[in-house]
């Protein structure tokens, strides 16, 4: 048996796992394979249901008692389990710490591996192939030489026989020794380059070979993969709909749900799996996949707080209407003093005389192309999102750099905000302006373009919302993109780029960067970081977006700070789908503001007015929510385009006089609007091609200047320096140049990428 063999962890077996305090433990099979533990009622079960299932890569996993056990992967999913004996529990414990390490050497090989196929892998391919071909070069150098030689050896050796009966062989036995001499030399010179060529050949040979066995690999787990969610995802929606034909009375409509949470019928109808949910919403754990929180106002409060309890005061208390438009403003109003400004609409007459520019309200109607998605997904596991060569008919006819202005549809939260004198409330609204940019996403599911390295956007809207944006892709590799927005009264400004996995099933998006906001008239200074949106069903079932994690906003000039937790979903959640709760405390840790709503409807806030003690625990007294933030009216009929707001329609408007490197001077971008989506993939490729080209024109120009000693500079942005800012760390700041040249139409320093 292989070495391998022995350190397989991998085993199975009966163990008891917590379910309620009804029915305590109870007995499950439980299978460990291929760094995941899952667990099934019987092992009959293990060939189309499986009731759970937890990652040991980045789980923790510990001890309680002589036979009790815990699993926990950091806050999503948590096990409880119990074996029949201390030697049973340690066979587990042993086996699952192997596991667990046995899943991080892979992720990390797997990770080594991506770059060696990816980008740098071919590179490397490209050099050896070079040194293989020196190589080939120096052996036809030998071999002519040793002909050359050789010829002239075996003149020498006749002449020296047809003067061997003279005895005058001194000067020829010289010359035949001096060409035996260089043939020796030439043909130790051919066995030298053979054994240097034989020897790059056979390392390349296994590298190579490495690299393929690997792919192979790959192609197979994904294989086996999608065959097992296939035949699962098919059994579970027949149990479903036999379960639910059998519980329903004659007469009783069931809602539709669709293929992509047949997983999430079956598991519902299971009167075990509702048990084992409760049990852990009484335990304090977790459900399959999501955190469980109480979906009053109240308690989602409390449990913001944990340690104290939260009274919204009845007197105070009041009905409101989620129609009601003007009690809306009234709400918005009473916050802070002032009414809320929303755009007006073209044709109006300015105060200077002059119309207000008329602007669409729809973009060309969305054609219908399919596309085989398999033929694409099976090419792209384990790729970074940004190198994987999509077809527009995954995208939407905006680029990055339009989708990040959109964030700053609802701004005007920041006119309202600007104004205000208590830095905690404005901080609240603050609050609610980060979590407006995630509205659209509930439906939009379609990829922006990548931006090309140099690429740009404008976005002037100073007419009718006052603030004007604009954006550069300012580093391909890493992809990043610097965005600098200025208003009247507020100045924002961020680095943007992300990290992103696609592992078959969920495609997770992780920002990385941080994104400030500062108002010139109280200078307070604020930043956060944005939190992960994760992509599921991107194999089975409809595509749908999630974003979840922890947003921290601070303060850097009074240190208060707002605290947001995107509460990720679970089919068995009582919570309210796409939840979003928080609170604002100063920079004594005092409480002074609660916030809860959801990411893709509105935020609400309560002002904390009293605290006293109840209990060894601080019990707050709070005022009415109010609405900080609302979402416009969605289109019934947005499917038809994109899924766009009126706001996004307007991002790829043409326009005149702008830089030649903005997106909507894009022709692939432009043709995939117009629904020319054929021409727009040919246009795609062509801009990506030219853009390769000029990095590897710039990688020679770098090898040559090395080679000469001379210093290359790298790659600067046009309209952004790089820099080290007040946290000592390097971002891209705006260097005040792009209005100013675009009302001179100086565009001499725009590269050429269109």
């Amino acid at each position: 048996m292989s070495t391998e063999k022995q350190a397989d962890p991998d085993m199975k077996g009966w163990l008891y796992k917590w379910t309620n305090y009804l029915k305590g433990y109870q007995k499950r099979w439980f299978v460990l394979s291929n760094g995941l533990l899952s667990y099934y009622r019987s092992q009959a079960e293990m060939l189309h249901t499986c009731r759970g299932t937890i990652s040991l890569h980045g789980a923790v996993i510990h001890t309680e008692d002589s036979c009790n056990f815990v699993i926990s992967n950091g806050g999503t999913q948590t096990f409880h389990l119990k074996a029949s004996s201390e030697v049973e529990r340690q066979k587990w414990v042993t086996a699952l710490e192997l596991a667990k390490a046995k899943a991080i050497r892979q992720l990390e090989s797997e990770d080594e591996d991506e770059e060696d196929v990816g980008e740098a892998g071919r590179d490397d391919v490209g050099n050896t192939l070079k040194v293989l071909t020196a190589k080939l070069e120096d052996l036809r150098t030998c071999h002519d030489l040793i002909i050359k030689h050789g010829a002239a050896l075996q003149k020498s050796l006749a002449e020296l026989e047809t003067l061997d009966n003279t005895h005058d062989l001194t000067p020829k036995t010289k010359t035949v020794n001096e060409r035996a001499t260089l043939f020796r030399i030439s043909s130790n010179a051919m066995i030298n380059a053979c054994n240097d060529y034989v020897e790059v050949s056979s390392t390349a040979g296994r590298k190579w070979q490495r690299l393929l066995q690997h792919e192979r690999d790959q192609r197979l787990r994904l294989e086996d993969m999608v065959e097992q969610l296939a035949r699962q995802h098919s059994h579970l929606e027949q149990e479903a709909k036999e379960q639910m034909n059998q519980a329903m009375p004659p007469g009783v409509q069931i809602p539709i749900i669709s293929s992509g949470t047949a997983v999430a019928e079956s598991d519902f109808s299971s009167s075990d799996a509702i048990s084992e949910h409760i049990a852990d919403i009484q335990r304090g754990g977790h459900s399959h996949s999501e955190d469980e929180e109480e979906t009053e106002f109240e308690d989602a409060v409390e449990e913001l707080a944990e340690n104290f309890i939260v009274h919204v005061n009845p007197s105070q208390a009041h009905k409101r209407s989620s129609s009601n438009v003007s009690q809306l403003s009234e709400e918005m109003a009473s916050l802070n003093g002032s009414q809320a400004t929303t755009p007006t609409d073209g044709g109006v007459i300015q105060a200077n005389g002059q119309p207000k520019r008329q602007r669409r309200t729809i973009v060309p109607e969305k054609p219908n192309y399919p596309i085989n998605l398999w033929s694409i997904l099976k090419n792209c596991i384990g790729k970074e999102l940004s190198k994987i060569p999509m077809p527009v008919n995954f995208n939407e006819p905006l680029s990055f750099l339009q989708r990040l202005t959109e964030d700053f549809e609802y701004s005007d939260i920041l006119d309202r905000a600007a104004p205000v004198e208590d830095s905690c409330e404005q901080l609240a609204m603050v609050a609610a302006f980060t979590v407006s940019s995630y509205a659209t996403t509930s439906v939009r599911t379609t990829k922006p373009f990548n931006p090309l390295l140099g690429e740009t956007y404008e976005c002037d809207r100073l007419e009718d919302c006052g603030w004007r944006a604009i954006s550069e892709q300012v580093s391909h590799h890493p992809p990043i993109v610097a965005q600098y927005v200025e208003a009247t009264n507020w100045d924002s400004w961020q680095d943007f780029s992300m990290s992103s996995k696609f592992r078959g099933k969920y495609l997770q998006i992780i920002p990385l960067g941080i994104a400030h906001l500062k108002f010139r008239q109280s200078g307070n200074h604020y930043s956060w970081r944005k939190v992960s949106t994760t992509a599921h069903n991107m194999i089975v079932g409809k595509l749908w977006l999630d974003n979840h994690g922890e947003m921290e906003i601070i303060n850097h000039k009074t240190g208060d700070k707002c605290c947001l937790k995107f509460i990720a979903y679970s089919y068995f959640s009582r919570e309210t789908p796409k939840k979003v709760t928080g609170y604002v405390v100063d920079s004594e840790g005092t409480f002074k503001w609660f916030i809860t709503g959801t990411w893709n409807e509105k935020i609400e806030a309560c002002r904390v007015t009293s605290q006293t003690m109840r209990g060894g625990k601080p019990v707050y007294e709070t005022g009415p929510p109010k609405i900080l933030w609302k979402r416009n009216p969605v289109d019934p009929d947005g499917e038809k385009y994109y899924n766009f707001t009126e706001f996004a329609c307007q991002l790829n408007e043409p326009e005149e006089n702008v830089s030649p490197t903005d997106s909507r001077l894009r022709p692939d971008q432009r043709l995939m609007e117009e629904g020319r989506w054929d021409e727009a993939n040919r246009e795609k490729l062509r801009l990506e091609e030219k853009q390769r080209a000029t990095r590897r024109q710039r990688e020679a120009e770098a090898e040559q200047a090395a080679a000469e000693g001379r210093e290359y500079p790298p790659y600067s942005p046009v309209w952004f320096k790089k820099e080290t800012d007040e946290t000592g760390a390097l971002s891209f700041r705006y260097t005040h140049e792009y209005w100013d040249c675009k009302e001179r139409q100086d565009w001499s320093r725009c590269p050429d990428i269109f």
